[in-house]
């Protein structure tokens, strides 16, 4: 897959059909999409691509209230690369990027993408004002030589995928649910950093996960993990919030990682979360706290050996991709998103 992150220095040997989407997550919805990109795109014997923007242009257009994400981009690009896209476009989003109109980005992208199909959702819209509405769109087509096809939402158990439904419950704890519509465990990443070695001390050390401040991270609470660590998962507990049995301090992301002892100071780390098991509790006694610590590891040891095998990312894309394309959900769904994913202004209105 190539990665584009200056639409001028791309140079492409073939048309393209294109997509335009935050992506966040990467989801069941996003996955489907793709997988009918990529069969357009090999009936037509073009290249599949797609357009994201990092930050998120709630970052540039609504600072107060960020959008916090589910993937960070180099996640996103390896997810996407899985799914066997051929280009993937990540253009820096800024205040020049939210001024530019809807004609101009446009028409930049069809010359230096060599853009033949855009899909899109009929919510869509881009540029300046919010200007570039479907409708628009296809007039721009009509005159730049590219056709624009409006998709429609995954819908799913009822309900649209989006990454901010998917947002919603992570916040709310409700991992399982979450883990259904992106097609595997929602997870976190970072570097293993030292702690204030309580855990140690009372006989569970933990695993201090350096996590980004802009990631969507699962309520507070213990919950059953997967973790894994290069080549190899682990069965663990981990702990989301302020350790109120301490000091009350600044939110971390802990995990004790069962039948393991080796050092990992400076290792990178991914958390994948099964289930909540329950919500932080603040204990006076310290007895009373290992002991529910020991509690917890047993449900955990029990909800994680009836899982099924967790498939690896990869694994799981393919299946996912082989699985929607049989079901008998819509045809298509919505590179756009419900809120403020359902747009990708590239200004305020």
């Amino acid at each position: 897959m190539q990665i584009i992150d200056d639409l001028s220095q791309a140079h492409l040997d073939k048309d393209t059909i294109l997509t335009i989407g935050a992506f966040d997550g990467v989801h069941r919805g996003h996955q489907y999409l793709i997988g009918q990109l990529l069969q357009r795109a090999r009936q037509t014997h073009r290249l599949a691509g797609l357009i994201t923007f990092h930050p998120h242009p709630s970052a540039v257009l609504s600072p107060r209230n960020p959008t916090r994400y589910l993937t960070t981009p180099g996640e996103k690009a390896a997810l996407l690369e899985r799914l066997g896209l051929d280009i993937l476009a990540i253009l820096p989003f800024n205040k020049e990027m939210a001024q530019t109109l809807a004609r101009d980005f446009i028409e930049t992208v069809s010359r230096q993408l060599r853009m033949r199909e855009l899909w899109v959702g009929k919510d869509f819209a881009l540029g300046y004002g919010r200007e570039g509405a479907p409708d628009v769109l296809r007039a721009l087509g009509q005159e730049m030589g590219f056709s624009v096809e409006t998709i429609t939402p995954l819908i799913w158990k009822g309900e649209i995928i989006s990454s901010t439904r998917i947002r919603s419950l992570l916040f709310r704890g409700q991992v399982r649910k979450a883990a259904e519509l992106l097609g595997r465990y929602p997870s976190l990443a970072g570097e293993v950093v030292r702690g204030a070695q309580r855990g140690r001390c009372l006989g569970f050390p933990t695993a201090n996960l350096e996590v980004r401040a802009e990631r969507a991270i699962p309520a507070n609470g213990i919950y059953a993990v997967y973790t894994v660590l290069g080549k190899e998962r682990y069965q663990g507990v981990a702990n989301v919030g302020v350790r109120p049995s301490f000091d009350n301090g600044e939110r971390t992301v802990e995990i004790y990682i069962l039948d393991f002892e080796a050092n990992i100071y400076g290792y990178d780390l991914v958390v994948e979360f099964v289930q909540r098991l329950r919500p932080e509790k603040r204990f006076t006694d310290i007895k009373d706290l290992t002991t529910q610590i020991e509690k917890d590891i047993v449900q955990a040891r029990r909800i994680l050996a009836a899982e099924k095998r967790p498939p690896w990312p990869e694994e799981a894309l393919r299946t996912e991709a082989l699985t929607l394309r049989a079901s008998s959900e819509p045809q298509l769904n919505s590179s756009a998103e419900a809120s403020e994913d359902e747009t990708l202004p590239l200004a305020a209105s």
